[in-house]
């Protein structure tokens, strides 16, 4: 909203406070009305004090609210034109919101008798510091003690359903998982349900299983949280779980509960500890968690680190398969590292705890824990707003397992992870994890050690004879990377392992950034040097690569070429080649494509994927095949949501960061117009044309601001340009808003008398404004809608109808001139000058 300017009442207000003895001390006004300040006024001024837009400060009991410009009638009257500036205060958005709702229509000052909203007591205006002051019940009660949001008083609905579908297959196989969510809010409750389709591969033997997940409901009161239902006792909300070599605890039906913490968003942040894989032939790498594929990724070869953004926070244990050629040539096992941040020493503890009976609920899964008590405590203690103790105890299958951890941020730049665990007839293990971050690179070394209690067989037929035998496997490996200047990077590499790939392993690669041809360019230069496997004949794989990555124009279009040798399937020195094209497309739901040529001693490959990005869904797709046998393969990784409330359904591609949302319609005749809703915690979301679907956080009351992106805004105003929502977990809230093209009206108001009519509130579809002391205004009026509402101290004046054809226009300024408002009149006595400015 544009206003006029303030120079006259900014220098009338500057005069006043010079004027200070006059009026006395802020307290000595307490009691004083508007009429009783302005006496002190000199004559001259005090026009410029009544109905004219003021600058002043806002306080709500006793504590800043904002900078904002308002109105003062002399009928003791307030009313509030719009914040300004809302730095100087931390109060939340709803109350700014509660606040600006209220004082938008004149309110009077003093104290409150009858019909008082929000609690309201009084508002007293000071002259002396230009001061609005709100008075509420709340005003003794001390703010910092409130600890826990204050969740919806009469709760929230809706339903958020995400679906992930990830496929991973080859010309015989076809294996991946299909997850339904169903998050729903009723009240002050959350209701879960959660199923899983999966087809999974491992030593030969592929098994399509079927489960009900969960199925229960969840409440949180203050700092705790209760769930009943039927569920998987994973950790909620926890810094640490203490790895065990136990088996997991099955579905159980009974009950959990622990500290509020556990209902935590994921932020999608990449694990601190990277996976790392070194592919020996264009490869496709499978993450698997408790045996089910939850993402997957065509790699080329070389060392390079996966993308585990998209992975769920905490920290747990992921498999890692890599496949080449249709075949997995290597299986190893990583760490995901996403823990949160807790610094709070006044709730040292977070524990998750719960008790039921174990069991599967509508699957076909084997288990052996049917019908079994299932019980455990995991819990975090913070030592320090460093470090972080784990401790875990759980009955499982009928054994106990236990574990302890640590994870200790010892500097700013070195962290330390430490696991310790126990799992009766199964063994026990432990790790380390040390991250070390200073100005010019990054030092990270892991070691782990497991002593595992297997059964063995020796003999056949009769004689055949079963024993228990304990075998240890050891991982240990450490990384540099170091930045040489601003465009040189080293990397180094050092492993050793234990098991089916037991060995030394060295990767040793210097990245350079430059220009080629006038286009950015990274050139790869890498040695490496590791244990052999069926990819290598069995052989140790050794080798040289040099690539190059180049941008072509600002198109988005990349090229990717490379040379390298290294050793072949059959053991023997193999030579390599490959090339890829990638262009952004924006076409339909595409936003880039990917070609891929392979080339060896076996003869030729081709590849190609796609991003995906549409209003159904979001994800990538890939296919490959393969030089060596012609074996062609690929992977599919979709995901979308499906948000029903506030009487609306919507549909968005990929997975809500958030657990509660909005349907936002956006009602327009821009086709390619694009906005942005800004949340006030700091999170974006563009918006188009028809239905969107926005994420909002869960339990804390909060705005959504609606504006043009700033490079290409129109001349036109969103309405409304906020949007409030409360809501639980599950919640989703509904919102319609409008763009309508404006133009900026300037103009002078007149009374029927031919004086100027000051104060008066300017009002329009799109935007409102006040008239000044000599009656200029300058309003954002709606285009379709060129009618100007005038009202003076509550009261309508008049309507004023302007012809845009017969007003000078400059872009998007229409210069009306002297309009002239007589009360209860539909059209202005217009003249043809231009006002002066």
């Amino acid at each position: 909203m544009k206003l006029p300017s303030l120079r006259k009442p900014l220098l009338a207000l500057a005069l006043a406070c010079l004027a200070g003895p006059s009026f006395g001390s802020a307290q000595e006004q307490g009691s004083l009305g508007l009429l009783s300040q302005a006496e002190g006024l000199p004559a001259g001024f005090r026009e410029h004090f009544f109905d004219v837009p003021l600058a002043v400060r806002i306080e709500l009991d006793g504590r800043p609210l904002g900078e904002a410009l308002l109105l003062l009638s002399r009928d003791e009257r307030v009313q509030l034109l719009e914040f300004t500036d809302t730095s100087i205060g931390d109060a939340p958005a709803h109350t700014l919101q509660r606040w600006q709702d209220f004082l938008s229509e004149p309110r009077p000052l003093g104290a409150c008798l009858q019909q008082c909203p929000h609690e309201l007591l009084a508002m007293h205006y000071s002259l002396g510091n230009s001061q609005l002051s709100i008075l509420t019940r709340s005003a003794e009660q001390d703010g910092a003690s409130a600890r826990f949001h204050a969740l919806p008083e009469a709760g929230s609905h809706g339903l958020l359903l995400r679906n992930q579908l990830n496929l991973a297959g080859s010309e015989q196989d076809l294996y991946g998982t299909y997850i339904a969510e169903g998050l729903g809010s009723i009240g002050q409750w959350t209701t879960t349900a959660r199923a899983q389709f999966d087809r999974s591969r491992g030593n030969g033997v592929e098994t399509d299983r079927h489960r009900l997940s969960g199925l229960h409901a969840d409440r949180v009161v203050e700092d705790r949280f209760y769930r009943l239902g039927y569920f998987t006792p994973s950790t909620q909300g926890l810094n640490l779980q203490p790895r065990s070599l136990g088996s997991r605890p099955a579905g159980t039906l009974g009950l959990m509960f622990g500290t509020s913490d556990s209902l935590a968003i994921n932020d999608g942040q990449a694990s601190s500890t990277p996976i790392y894989v070194t592919p020996n032939r264009p490869a496709v790498v499978e993450l698997y968690r408790e045996g089910s594929l939850i993402y997957s990724q065509a790699v080329q070869p070389g060392l390079q680190t996966l993308d585990t953004r998209s992975l769920p926070g905490g920290i747990y244990a992921v498999e890692v398969r890599l496949i080449e050629d249709g075949q997995v040539t290597s299986s190893s096992e990583a760490f995901i590292y996403k823990p949160r941040n807790w610094a709070n020493t006044d709730q040292r503890w977070r524990y998750n705890a719960y008790l039921g009976q174990s069991g599967e609920l509508l699957s076909n899964w084997d288990s052996t824990q049917d019908k079994q008590l299932s019980a455990g405590v995991i819990a975090n203690y913070l030592l320090h707003p460093r470090a972080v103790l784990g401790l875990s105890a759980e009955h499982i299958n009928q054994g106990m397992q236990y574990g302890t951890s640590l994870d200790w941020d010892l500097t700013d730049k070195l962290k330390l992870y430490g696991n310790l665990y126990h799992a009766d007839q199964h063994g026990t293990g432990f790790e380390l994890q040390s991250v070390h971050q200073y100005a010019s690179g990054s030092l990270v070394f892991s070691h782990s050690r497991a002593w595992q209690d297997v059964t063995a067989y020796s003999g056949a037929g009769q004689t055949r004879r079963e024993t228990r035998e304990t075998r240890e496997t050891q991982q240990t490996a450490f990384s540099v990377q170091q930045r040489l200047d601003d465009k040189n990077t080293a990397n180094l590499r050092v492993s050793h392992n234990s098991g089916a790939l037991a060995g030394a392993a060295l990767d040793l690669s210097w990245v350079r950034r430059s220009l080629l041809l006038g286009s950015d360019a990274t050139w790869r230069f890498s040695a490496f040097d590791r244990p052999g496997n069926a990819s290598s004949g069995g052989a140790r794989n050794r080798g040289v690569d040099v690539s190059l990555t180049m941008a072509l124009g600002g198109d988005g279009s990349r090229v990717y070429g490379s040379l390298g040798s290294r050793t072949g399937r059959d053991g023997s020195r193999e030579h390599n080649a490959s090339l890829s094209y990638q262009q952004q497309v924006e076409r339909g739901g595409v936003r880039s494509v990917t070609g891929t040529l392979n080339a060896d001693s076996f003869g030729v490959g081709l590849g190609a994927s796609a991003d995906l990005d549409s209003r159904l869904l979001s994800g990538n797709a890939y296919l490959q095949s393969s030089s060596y046998n012609g074996e062609l393969s690929g992977g599919l990784n979709l995901d979308n949501t499906l948000a029903v409330g506030g009487g609306a359904v919507a549909l968005a591609g990929g997975s809500l960061s958030h657990e509660a949302a909005m349907v936002v319609d956006v009602e327009t005749d821009y086709a390619n117009l694009e906005l942005q809703a800004y949340d006030n915690r700091g999170y974006a979301s563009g918006l188009k044309p028809g239905r969107n679907l926005v994420p909002v956080t869960a339990y804390q009351a909060g705005n959504l601001q609606f504006d043009f992106n700033a490079n290409d805004a129109p001349a036109a105003v969103v309405q409304p340009q906020t949007a409030g929502y409360h809501l639980n977990k599950g919640g989703v809230a509904y919102q319609k808003i409008r763009i309508m093209r404006t133009v900026t009206v300037v103009g002078r108001l007149l009374d029927s008398r031919g004086e100027p009519l000051r104060g008066a509130m300017v009002i329009n579809h799109a935007s409102r404004s006040v008239s000044e002391a000599d009656g200029f205004f300058a309003v954002e009026m709606s285009e379709s809608t060129p009618t100007l509402e005038v009202r003076q101290h509550g009261n309508q004046q008049c309507f004023l109808h302007l012809d845009k054809q017969r007003h000078a226009r400059e872009d998007n300024v229409l210069l009306v001139g002297d309009l002239t408002c007589t009360p209860g009149g539909l059209a202005a006595t217009e003249r043809n000058q231009a006002p002066g400015v």
